[in-house]
């Protein structure tokens, strides 16, 4: 019983933090219409201003409140300078957004060297959940993913800025006929969907060694998450991510990583055919 306690709860865990990832990915894909292959990168760069921050002296909490606020200025600045200029060309935007991810992964390299780097965990308390012990950090993590998961989906179906990106996203042209300033949409989907990554890499840096590959073991499942739960939808984005961080998990615990790797690419393809819009797109007629 404990052991499937402990297999549940670390299944929650990782579903929660990937969530975090996918959420930024899926809200820059479904209104902008842009893969930025370089999303890893940008939490990659979250958890090195936490890095940055404890180097400098300052503590774990204030990382993680700056984390957000760097990746979304690093956000305006991408938008800006390379994002906006390849617009409506679908494959440019993915090797653009590649280029750009092998940019900050040599400048991360060049800042701080190609060795890991270690985060201390600011919650090494345990807790106590029906008998079983469980690290009081990973809890909070879940708490942290949660609450976020909750406000975005808040923003997009009940604040007028949300109905103003579900009208961007239906229809693009028609929003900007009506005088929807889609332009100032676009930089500022993008800054949150930046800060969304970093805020995901500083709260994970405590849990994974720190070094420039980081963000590729997050960017592939965010993905099939994404393909798996359907592109348009924030609901089919949990229900993916569900389903790929869960399969994962199980299968790693009781077999092995590569085996749970297979398991998870397995299951996309069967879900990826018989819904090839996702799950919350319809199966195929």
């Amino acid at each position: 019983m404990a052991a499937v306690l402990l297999i549940a709860l670390d299944a929650a865990n990782f579903t929660l933090a990937l969530l975090l990832v996918t959420l930024g990915l899926v809200i820059i894909f479904g209104l902008m219409n842009v893969i930025n292959m370089a999303h890893g990168e940008l939490f990659l760069l979250g958890a090195y201003t936490v890095v940055l921050v404890e180097r400098r002296g300052g503590s774990f909490w204030v990382a993680l409140l700056l984390a957000p606020l760097a990746l979304a200025v690093a956000g305006l600045l991408i938008e800006e300078l390379v994002i906006r200029h390849v617009y409506r060309r679908f494959i440019d935007t993915i090797l653009a957004t590649w280029g750009l991810s092998i940019s900050l992964k040599q400048a991360v390299i060049v800042v701080f060297g190609p060795t890991a780097q270690q985060v201390e965990n600011p919650l090494p308390q345990t807790v106590t959940i029906l008998t079983t012990l469980y690290p009081g950090y990973r809890l909070f993590i879940m708490a942290v993913a949660v609450l976020l998961a909750l406000g975005t989906f808040f923003l997009f179906y009940r604040t007028r800025l949300g109905l103003v990106a579900r009208a961007v996203i239906a229809n693009r042209p028609m929003a900007a006929s009506l005088g929807l300033n889609t332009r100032r949409m676009d930089r500022m989907t993008f800054a949150f969907g930046a800060a969304l990554a970093g805020l995901a890499g500083a709260v994970m840096a405590p849990l994974m060694s720190v070094d420039p590959q980081m963000g590729v073991g997050f960017l592939i499942p965010a993905f099939l998450s994404i393909l798996v739960g359907g592109t348009g939808s924030l609901l089919g984005t949990v229900l993916g991510t569900t389903l790929i961080a869960s399969a994962g998990t199980v299968v790693a615990s009781v077999w092995t990583q590569i085996a749970a790797q297979l398991v998870v690419f397995g299951l996309a393809i069967v879900v990826i055919r018989l819904f090839p819009r996702g799950l919350t797109g319809g199966r195929r007629g």
